[in-house]
């Protein structure tokens, strides 16, 4: 995402729920796991789940969850780094993601 794609991004980012704004990032991370044969595709999957979690972690409604989301953050890099040091993949982040997209999809149904 170019620079003033991601300032344009920040100001609505802002107006997503947590569960909405987790769910977007598990997004990124589903396209990264798909494109793993493709170099380009999966690092700017990987860069724009990253811009994304920068987004959330400056989002000041989160402070009381930010140890959550900056651990998850972490073991999205070493996950897609390919460490093996937490003994997490992508395909596990993408399952915890996930119910964070279910929940934000059932809120705007209600």
């Amino acid at each position: 995402m170019a620079s003033e794609h991601l300032e344009a991004a920040a100001e609505s980012w802002h107006k997503f729920s947590l569960e909405e704004q987790l769910g977007n990032i598990g997004s990124e991370v589903s396209r990264a796991i798909r494109a793993k044969e493709d170099r380009e595709y999966y690092w700017g999957a990987i860069s724009r789940a990253l811009e994304l979690f920068y987004l959330t972690i400056n989002d000041f409604r989160w402070r009381g969850r930010l140890k959550e989301i900056v651990r998850a953050k972490e073991l999205f890099c070493a996950a897609a780094l390919g460490d093996h040091q937490f003994k997490t993949t992508l395909e596990d982040l993408d399952k915890y993601f996930t119910y964070f997209a279910l929940l934000a999809r059932v809120q705007k149904l209600k």
